[in-house]
């Protein structure tokens, strides 16, 4: 037996091919703008992040430590699964952005060492 979960906002939906009111046309475009503003502060986030561990890629190939840390990938994974928790975000979710994020950060800090190692006589 499947029960449905009461939406947050009731609505009635419009049939298939419905032309959208104005007042709905407007709503989507001013939401929409919203995502916009976010996806942009996103990038840029994302950016600030890779500056910071492009110094970490190049401060570990200059001292000869490996490119991944297993025990702080897991720290940073759990942290950010708590923080997701607490800012109704699915954690398993975030675990999997945050795992993405790690995985191209290793494959930027090995590339950084090649980059070094190649340059030494």
């Amino acid at each position: 037996m499947s029960q449905s979960v009461p939406s947050a906002v009731p609505s009635v939906p419009e049939p298939p091919g419905a032309i959208p009111s104005p007042a709905v046309l407007s709503e989507l475009r001013a939401i929409r703008d919203s995502i916009d503003n976010i996806d942009a502060a996103l990038v840029h986030l994302l950016a600030e992040r890779f500056k910071c561990t492009q110094r970490v890629g190049r401060l570990k190939a200059d001292h000869g430590l490996p490119a991944a840390d297993p025990q702080r990938e897991t720290e940073q994974i759990a942290r950010l699964r708590g923080l997701a928790a607490s800012a109704h975000l699915d954690p398993a979710f975030a675990e999997k952005f945050l795992t993405f994020v790690i995985d191209e950060v290793i494959r930027h800090h090995r590339a950084i060492a090649g980059d070094l190692q190649d340059d030494r006589p």
